[in-house]
C-alpha cells in the first residue's frame, strides 16, 4: 500500500500516526527553541521535548526493533497499541502543553495544537470503530519482520 492509498483509505489512524510525526519534529524544534527561556517555560520545554522523543518511539514501531531499550520502556510503549490510547497520550502532551499558556503565551501553543489534532484523529479512529492500522512507511505491518 502506497502512501497516496494509505491516505485514501479514510482510517483516521493512518491520518493520526502521520499528524504524530509531524508533531515529532514540532516538538522537537519548539522545545529546543524555548529552552532558552529564563522561566517557568523551561519546565514545559523540555517536557516537549521529552514528549517528541516518546512520539517517535509510539509511531515508528521500527525503531523499539532496532534501538536497544529496556523491556519495562518496551512494555510501556506497547500499551499505545490502540486508538483509545494513543488518543488519551496525545490528549495528556496537548493539556501540558495548553497549561503552558498560564506562564507564558510561546510558541509552543502550536505543539499544544498539533497534539489535539492527532489525539482527535485517533479518537475519531475510535468511536467509528476502525482497527488501527499502522502505515506501512514507518515501519508498520510487514516492515519489522523484514528486518528480523
Amino acid at each position: 500500500m502506497t502512501l497516496a492509498e494509505e491516505f485514501k483509505s479514510r482510517n483516521f489512524s493512518i491520518y493520526g500516526q502521520w499528524t504524530g510525526v509531524v508533531c515529532i519534529f514540532l516538538c522537537f524544534a519548539l522545545g529546543v527553541a524555548n529552552i532558552f527561556n529564563f522561566d517557568l517555560i523551561i519546565l514545559f520545554s523540555v517536557i516537549c521535548l521529552v514528549c517528541a522523543f516518546l512520539i517517535i518511539f509510539i509511531e515508528i514501531p521500527l525503531l523499539l526493533r532496532i534501538c536497544p531499550t529496556s523491556s519495562s520502556f518496551d512494555a510501556f510503549i506497547r500499551r499505545f497499541a490502540t486508538n483509545y490510547m494513543r488518543a488519551a497520550i496525545y490528549g495528556i502532551m496537548s493539556v501540558i502543553q495548553w497549561i503552558s499558556i498560564s506562564v507564558k503565551a510561546t510558541s509552543l501553543i502550536a505543539a499544544a495544537v498539533l497534539l489535539l489534532i492527532a489525539a482527535v484523529f485517533y479518537l475519531a479512529a475510535g468511536i467509528k470503530g476502525q482497527a488501527f492500522q499502522g502505515s506501512k512507511t514507518l515501519g508498520g505491518q510487514g516492515v519489522a519482520q523484514m528486518i528480523i
